[in-house]
């Protein structure tokens, strides 16, 4: 079970704007996110929990290159397993959902 936290996100510096506030679905709650984001960057800045996903054995996984070498951070997007979190902007109504095993057996608990 995920847990939000509140103000996560960083303020952009001077001059740097955000991009157009949207909403995905991750495990079926609602995640406000930006355009402009990685859907590992909204996942991550939405909970205390960094991981992304776990392995056949139940061990946590999450981000770790950040640049789609490692394939730690897959999830499920909009029913496709084995997708890159780090790779994949987030885009309005894309539903996300962590992923068990490099297979994407669905959810996890």
């Amino acid at each position: 079970m995920r847990r939000a936290r509140k103000g996560a996100r960083i303020a952009p510096p001077p001059g740097v704007e955000r991009g157009p506030a949207v909403s995905i679905t991750v495990d079926g709650r609602p995640v406000p996110s930006y355009l402009g984001e990685s859907v590992a960057a909204a996942m991550i800045a939405d909970t205390d929990d960094l991981t992304l996903r776990t392995t056949d054995a139940g061990d946590p996984r999450g981000l770790f290159c950040g640049m789609g070498v490692c394939f730690e951070c897959l999830v499920v997007v909009d029913g496709v397993p084995g997708t890159r979190a780090c790779m994949t902007w987030v885009r309005e109504g894309i539903t996300v959902a962590t992923q068990v095993g490099a297979a994407g057996r669905g959810p996890a608990a």
